[in-house]
C-alpha cells in the first residue's frame, strides 16, 4: 500500500516535469509579445528600444500593435500561444500533441501570412490589391518581438509533433530538426529560389518553361565547338571539367598531407599545419597576385626562361591551367582539415589485427586503412568540387579567356547587359551539377559501415606508413609546402617595398597608413585608415564562427543519428550554399531580405547570416565524416543510463568530435574574414569589411597598403587558429604512444 501511494504521488510530479518545457516556451512567446518591440527599428538595434514598447508607436510591442495601432492580424499569434497553453495543461500524449500542433501552426501560419502579404506600402501583391482594395495599414519588417514569438510557436509545434509519436517522442530532437530545417529554408532555400525563379520569366513578366530551357541549353553553355577545332567549349563544360580536376587534386593532396601529419615523421606535423593553412587564411586575390608574380607574363619564371633560353614571355599561365593551379592551391587546406580528422579516427587495433594475420604493412594500408578513409575522401571530393564551381576570385584573376559559370553569372548581374534571367539559368546549372555529384557520392558509399571509434576503447599504436607510401607522400606533400612558401614570399613582399616593379626600397609606410596609432588629448586614437574595417570584420567573424560551427555540427548529428522523412532534402539544403556562387548568394539575400517581413538589408545581421550559411557546409561535411566513425553503441549506452539527448550530445558525442569542431570553427572564422563575393553587395559605409577595403585599395592601384593589410590579416588569423585549437583541444582516444624508433 505504501509503495502504491508513493507511485501515485510520483505520477503527477512526472507529468508536471514532462510538461515543464512546454510551459517555458509558452511563457517565452507571451514575453515576446509584451516586452520586445514587434517591428524592426530603423537605424537602431531593437533591443535598445525595450523601454519604449508601452508608449512609442513605432517601438510598440505586439499586444499594443494589435490593440491600438491597427494591426489585428497579430491577435492570431497570441491566440496560437493560448491554444498551445491549453495543450501544455493536458497530460502528455497524442491528444496533447494535436492541441500543440494546432496552436503552433495557427500562430505561425497567421503571422507569416500577414508578414508576406502586408508590406511597407500596404498589400504586397497587386492581385490582392485589385481584389480587396487599398489597405490603409502599413507594416515594416519583423523585429525582436516577432522573432521570439515565431521561434516559440515553432518550438511548440515541434513539441506537438513529438507528442504525436514522431522522432521517438524526443522533444529536443523534434525541435532541433524543425528548427534547423526552418533556418535552412529561410536563409538558404528561400533566397536561392527567389533568385533562381528569374530563369522562368521573360523581361515583360510572363512565366515560361520554354524560355528557361532555351537559356539553359544555349550554345554558350553546352557548346562543344572546341572538339571540332573551335576556340572554346561551353561554359558549363569548362566548369565541370575544372571542378573534377580540382576536386581530384585537392583530395589527393589533402590526404597525403593528413597522412604525413599523422602517420609519417612527427617533425613535419607542426610546420605542415602552418603552411597548409596559409592559403585558407589569406584573401583570394593575394594568392592570385603571388601566382601572377611567379608565372605571369612579367613573372619571375618567364623572365628566367627568356634570360636562360631566349623564350619570349607569353600568357601561357592564364586559362584553365592557371585557374586549376590556383584552386588547388586555395582548396587543398579544406581537404586537409577534413582528412586529418578522419585519419586520426582510424582504429589502430584493426591494423594490428591485419598484421597479426601476417599481412604486410603495404597490404594492411591498402586493405584496411585506405578503405576506412572512404567517408573522408568522398566528403573532401564533394567539398572540393563544389568549392571549385562556386569560386569566383581565382577565375577572374587568372582565367583569361577561360570562362566558368561563376564569372559568367557575375558579368550577367553587374555587367552592361544586366541579364538576371541568364544569371539565374547559369545558377540552375551549378545547382544541378552539385546535386548530381551529391547523388553519386551517396550511391558509392551506400550503406557501408566505417565505424572505427567504439565504446570498447582502443589502445593500439597507429601503424607507420609503409615505406613506399611514405616516399610517395613526402615527394608530393613536401614540394607543395615549398611552393606555398614561395608564393607567399612573393605576394606579401609587396607590402614592404615602396612600389612593386619600380622602387624596391624597404619601407613600413604602408603599414603606418593602414594601422597607425596615435596618442591624442582623450587617449588612444586609431588613426590608420584600415582600423574601422578591421574591427568590424573581427566582430562579425567572431559572432558568426561559433554559430556556424554549432549549427553545422548539430545538423551533422541530426543526419547521422536520427531518421526522419525528407532527410535527403534536408542534407542537400545544408549543402546548397556551396553550389551557388557567392555573388548570386549575395544578390539573393538582397532580393529576399530587402522587404518585409524580413527586412535585413543594410544591417550587420545580414552579413553575419551570410557568413553563417555560406560557410555551413564545411561544418556539416566534417561532422558527418566524423560521425560515421563513432559507433552508435556510445549513444545507446548513454541512453540506457537514462541520459537525455542533450546530455548524450554534450558529454559523450562532442568530446569525440573535436577535430570536426576545430575544422568548422577555423574554416568559418577565416572565411568570414577573407570572403569577398558573397558580401560585396551587402556591405555599407557603417559595416565596411576588410576585403572590401582591400579591393578598394587595389582598384586605386595602392597595392602596398592592400598587401600590408593582408599581412596583418594572416598574422591575426594564425593567432586565432592557435587559440581555437588551444581552447577546443584534441580528442582523447586512450591509445598508446609509439615507441621511439631505434637509431
Amino acid at each position: 500500500m505504501a509503495a502504491a501511494s508513493v507511485a501515485m504521488g510520483l505520477a503527477p510530479r512526472r507529468a508536471v516535469a514532462a510538461n515543464r518545457p512546454l510551459w517555458a516556451w509558452v511563457l517565452i512567446g507571451v514575453l515576446g509579445y509584451l516586452l520586445l518591440p514587434w517591428y524592426a527599428q530603423q537605424d537602431a538595434n531593437g533591443l535598445l528600444a525595450v523601454g519604449l514598447v508601452w508608449g512609442d508607436a513605432q517601438a510598440a510591442n505586439g499586444l499594443l500593435q494589435a490593440a491600438q495601432h491597427g494591426r489585428p492580424w497579430l491577435w492570431l499569434g497570441l491566440l496560437g500561444l493560448a491554444v498551445a497553453g491549453v495543450g501544455a495543461a493536458l497530460p502528455a500524449g497524442r491528444q496533447q500533441g494535436a492541441v500543440l500542433v494546432a496552436g503552433g501552426a495557427l500562430g505561425l501560419v497567421a503571422l507569416l501570412l500577414g508578414g508576406f502579404t502586408i508590406g511597407a506600402r500596404g498589400w504586397a501583391f497587386e492581385w490582392i490589391n485589385a481584389s480587396l482594395g487599398e489597405l490603409g495599414t502599413r507594416q515594416p519588417g519583423m523585429g525582436w518581438g516577432g522573432f521570439v514569438v515565431l521561434s516559440a510557436l515553432l518550438v511548440l509545434l515541434s513539441f506537438g509533433v513529438a507528442r504525436r509519436g514522431f522522432f521517438k517522442g524526443d522533444l529536443f530532437v523534434a525541435a532541433a530538426v524543425l528548427g534547423c530545417g526552418s533556418l535552412l529554408a529561410l536563409f538558404i532555400v528561400f533566397p536561392v529560389l527567389k533568385a533562381l525563379s528569374a530563369a522562368f520569366f521573360l523581361e515583360d513578366g510572363p512565366f515560361s518553361l520554354a524560355v528557361m530551357w532555351e537559356r539553359i541549353a544555349h550554345e554558350r553553355n553546352f557548346g562543344l565547338a572546341c572538339l571540332g577545332g573551335g576556340q572554346r567549349c561551353g561554359v558549363a563544360w569548362n566548369t565541370l571539367f575544372l571542378g573534377l580536376m580540382t576536386a581530384t587534386s585537392t583530395t589527393l593532396l589533402g590526404t597525403f598531407m593528413a597522412l604525413m601529419a599523422e602517420r609519417a615523421s612527427r617533425r613535419y606535423a607542426r610546420p605542415l599545419n602552418i603552411v597548409a593553412l596559409l592559403p585558407i587564411i589569406t584573401p583570394p586575390f593575394v594568392v592570385g597576385l603571388g601566382l601572377i608574380l611567379l608565372f605571369g607574363r612579367a613573372g619571375v619564371f618567364n623572365q628566367f626562361l627568356e634570360y636562360a633560353f631566349g623564350i619570349t614571355p607569353t600568357r601561357w599561365f592564364y586559362g584553365w591551367f592557371g585557374v586549376w593551379v590556383a584552386q588547388t592551391f586555395a582548396f587543398t587546406p579544406i581537404a586537409f582539415m577534413i582528412m586529418r580528422g578522419v585519419v586520426q579516427g582510424v582504429a589502430p587495433s584493426l591494423e594490428e589485427a591485419a598484421q597479426t594475420l601476417r599481412a604486410s604493412p603495404h597490404q594492411t594500408f591498402m586493405t584496411v586503412t585506405l578503405p576506412l578513409l572512404k567517408p573522408g575522401l568522398a566528403n573532401a571530393f564533394l567539398v572540393g568540387f563544389i568549392e571549385s564551381m562556386a569560386d569566383f576570385g581565382n577565375p577572374i584573376v587568372v582565367g583569361g579567356q577561360f570562362s566558368v559559370l561563376s564569372t559568367e553569372i557575375f558579368f550577367a548581374i553587374v555587367g552592361a547587359q544586366y541579364d538576371q534571367g541568364r544569371a539565374a539559368s547559369l545558377a540552375w546549372i551549378l545547382t544541378l551539377f552539385a546535386l548530381t555529384v551529391f547523388a553519386i557520392q551517396r550511391g558509392l558509399l551506400g550503406k557501408q559501415n566505417f565505424t572505427t571509434v567504439s565504446g570498447k576503447g582502443d589502445a593500439g599504436i597507429a601503424m607507420p606508413l609503409p615505406q613506399g607510401v611514405r616516399r610517395a607522400v613526402h615527394s608530393i606533400a613536401l614540394p607543395w609546402m615549398a611552393f606555398t612558401l614561395i608564393v607567399y614570399l612573393f605576394a606579401l613582399a609587396g607590402g614592404f617595398v615602396q612600389t612593386w616593379g619600380r622602387d624596391y626600397t624597404i619601407t613600413l609606410a604602408h603599414f603606418r597608413t593602414a594601422f597607425s596609432v596615435e596618442w591624442g588629448q582623450f587617449g588612444v586614437v586609431w588613426a590608420g585608415t584600415a582600423w574601422n574595417s578591421f574591427f568590424t570584420t573581427l566582430k562579425l567573424a567572431a559572432i558568426s564562427a561559433p554559430l556556424t560551427a554549432t549549427l553545422g555540427i548539430g545538423i551533422a548529428w541530426l543526419l547521422a543519428r536520427t531518421e526522419f522523412r525528407g532527410q535527403g532534402a534536408f542534407e542537400f539544403s545544408a549543402l546548397l550554399a556551396f553550389a551557388i556562387p557567392g555573388t548570386v548568394l549575395g544578390v539573393s539575400y538582397i532580393l529576399a531580405f530587402n522587404v518585409p517581413p524580413f527586412e535585413l538589408t543594410g544591417t550587420a545581421l545580414i552579413i553575419v547570416l551570410c557568413f553563417m550559411f555560406r560557410n555551413l557546409p564545411v561544418g556539416v561535411r566534417a561532422g558527418t565524416a566524423a560521425f560515421k566513425q563513432l559507433d552508435r553503441s556510445l549513444d545507446e549506452a548513454s541512453v540506457m543510463l537514462r541520459a537525455g539527448s542533450v546530455q548524450t550530445l554534450r558529454h559523450v558525442v562532442l568530446p569525440l568530435l573535436k577535430p570536426a569542431l576545430v575544422a568548422a570553427l577555423v574554416y568559418s572564422f577565416v572565411r568570414a574574414i577573407t570572403t569577398v563575393s558573397a558580401v560585396i553587395f551587402l556591405v555599407t559605409a557603417e559595416n565596411e569589411l576588410a576585403t572590401t577595403y582591400i579591393i578598394g585599395r587595389v582598384g586605386n592601384g595602392d597595392y602596398g597598403v592592400a598587401l600590408a593589410y593582408c599581412t596583418v590579416l594572416i598574422i591575426l588569423m594564425s593567432a586565432s587558429i592557435g587559440l581555437i585549437q588551444l581552447l577546443v583541444g584534441d580528442r582523447k582516444l586512450g591509445r598508446r604512444a609509439a615507441a621511439p624508433a631505434a637509431h
